[in-house]
């Protein structure tokens, strides 16, 4: 102890101020790469070492709570306190022995060295010394069965193929108001050809947007021939519920007494397109009288206004009589040949103006009938009107070659009964019962909706209650003014010396084989053309469809062609011109000197 004091020296001890944090630069991404690749290993050798007991966490714990040695360091503590500098910011900046010295040399020698280890760990090898490996971890309980279905909400909601597409029709049904489906779709489960609802949304996107077809039911055959539920029929209940789950097809019927004026209206949008409801028919029927001279000009508009959607399915005149039938271009496969038949009302038969034109075909499995005419004019005349009628319910030859498709509910001397829906409209030439002061002084009090008062004198709606015209037919609720007479291009009524009563005289009525087959939605006029003393008058109905027979004749697809062809060139081109129009007059400017 005295040798030991006499070789100690005491002095005395300043405290010094301590020293300022020194200001590290950015680690660069090699160094955070070879950081967390140095975490890693730390944290397996602790993992693979059977001498230790404690956590990676742990004994790094340990070694951030042992305090700094100051002086020469062995080479293993100088290591562990470069591992305590990579790995941990803090440690850094406390210990002045935390600073690198190496540079980037020995960054990449740690960074190379630490990868080779880590692709050994990854094909089964220790790090030091063939340490043996953890055994694999297994879960206390079974894990939960993984949904079948793994796509999202909006994907299963959006494929009609999946078997609980109940939302999906909850859904397309308020925001649509029409749902599709396919009973193949269900076929594909049941037998067994996919095994759950991913690998069908797989098979159909490896396909195509079409139902798939498998090859078993293009391999058999079906004898069969004509049945409702035949596998793959073309008129049958499958086909029929993939395009109207609903069975309703949407019909708009319209009439027009053109005056046989040449000049055509400018736009027949607010005609055949009005805006609401929002959505287009399924087929378009428009019947003529006193058409324009050129009735091949007038198709063609038509078709430019009904646009690519559509093609004329049938056409026919009879004189001035004109009838086009248009249809949607995906539907036309369901359509059974068309035929037409004609009936002259006139004594001389030569003189075509007054008359009937009917055209019929079946689709799917109801068969349409549809009629345009003109009966004969003249305030007083209603009986002469009323023999117009029946001259022509006895007269029309129709069906011809279609079957019928209930002839036990048809009548030789009815042309009307003979199919399951009618559509007769035209101009009827009924006329009001009253004076002109009277029913000008009615129309002043403008009456837009509540046009009761006017039909109290309506000609057509006394006969048809009394069942001497137009017998089972129904006639949708009236809330439009008077199609006739206007002066050409004004809304004034007849100004001329003749002072004609404005009257219904165009009109659209219907019948069905079977109760509440058609529900007319809406009944209007066309207020806006005005090239002719008639106002176009429409309908627009939801009828419903029924499975058919592919054992009737059928169109097989046919239209015409060259209608459409010129139809959509002359949209095309006058949509161009439009928007050169559009153009030159916002380029062009205006001058002027004051």
């Amino acid at each position: 102890p005295d040798e030991l004091k006499a070789n100690m020296k005491i002095k005395s001890i300043t405290p010094r101020p301590p020293r300022k944090p020194r200001l590290e630069r950015a680690a660069s991404l090699d160094e955070k790469s070879w950081r967390r690749w140095r975490r890693f290993r730390t944290s397996q050798e602790s993992l693979t070492d059977p001498n230790e007991t404690s956590s990676s966490n742990g004994s790094l714990q340990e070694a951030s709570l042992s305090p700094p040695v100051r002086g020469r360091a062995s080479p293993c503590r100088q290591c562990c306190q470069q591992n305590s500098l990579h790995s941990s910011p803090d440690a850094s900046e406390t210990s002045p022995m935390g600073k690198s010295r190496g540079g980037s040399a020995d960054l990449g020698k740690r960074a190379s060295e630490i990868s080779s280890a880590f692709g050994g760990l990854l094909r089964g090898k220790a790090f030091a010394g063939g340490k043996p490996r953890l055994s694999q971890i297994m879960p206390a309980r079974p894990l939960p069965p993984m949904e079948l279905n793994v796509a999202s909400h909006t994907l299963r909601t959006a494929n009609k193929i999946d078997s609980d597409y109940m939302d999906y029709r909850h859904y397309s049904q308020h925001k649509f108001g029409r749902v599709s489906s396919s009973l193949s779709d269900t076929r594909l489960h049941g037998n067994g050809m996919v095994y759950d609802n991913c690998s069908t949304d797989s098979m159909k996107s490896t396909f195509s947007l079409l139902t798939p077809i498998r090859s078993k039911d293009v391999r058999s055959r079906s004898y069969l021939e004509g049945s409702l539920l035949a596998n793959g029929a073309l008129l049958g209940a499958e086909e029929l519920s993939k395009y109207f789950p609903d069975r309703n097809i949407g019909i708009f019927v319209a009439t027009w007494n053109m005056q046989g004026q040449k000049e055509l209206p400018v736009n027949l949008d607010d005609f055949l397109l009005p805006t609401d409801p929002d959505y287009a028919q399924d087929m378009y029927v428009i019947g003529v009288q006193e058409g324009c001279p050129d009735r091949r000009e007038w198709e063609i508009r038509l078709q430019e206004t009904l646009g690519p959607h559509y093609v004329m399915l049938y056409s026919a005149a009879h004189g001035v009589l004109y009838m086009s039938v248009f249809i949607r271009r995906d539907l036309i496969w369901f359509c059974s040949e068309v035929e037409y038949a004609t009936v002259t009302t006139r004594i001389v038969s030569q003189i075509k103006t007054k008359g009937a034109l009917g055209i019929c075909f079946t689709f799917f499995g109801t068969s349409f009938l549809f009629i345009t005419s003109h009966f004969t004019s003249g305030d007083s005349k209603v009986n002469e009107r009323k023999l117009d009628y029946n001259k022509t319910i006895q007269a029309l030859t129709l069906p011809k070659n279609v079957p019928d498709t209930n002839p036990y509910r048809s009548s030789s001397s009815d042309v009307t009964t003979r199919f399951d829906e009618v559509f007769w409209f035209g101009d009827f030439n009924f006329r009001l019962n009253k004076d002109r002061e009277t029913v000008d002084s009615i129309l002043n009090q403008k009456p837009e909706t509540d046009v009761s008062k006017l039909l109290a004198y309506d000609q057509l709606t006394s006969e048809m209650s009394r069942g001497s015209i137009f017998k089972g037919f129904q006639e949708a609720d009236i809330h439009f003014r008077p199609s006739y007479k206007f002066d050409i291009g004004k809304d004034s009524y007849d100004t001329t010396s003749k002072q004609r009563t404005p009257s219904y005289t165009d009109r659209v009525v219907y019948r069905s084989r079977y109760r509440d087959d058609i529900h007319a939605v809406k009944y209007s006029s066309c207020p806006v053309i005005k090239t002719s003393d008639h106002r176009p008058v429409f309908a627009l109905f939801r009828v419903k469809v029924r499975p058919g027979r592919d054992n009737i004749p059928l169109a097989a697809g046919q239209f015409d062609r060259e209608l459409y062809l010129i139809g959509i060139k002359r949209r095309i081109t006058r949509e161009l011109q439009k928007r050169q129009e559009q153009k030159d007059q916002k380029s062009s400017s205006i001058c002027s000197i004051s």
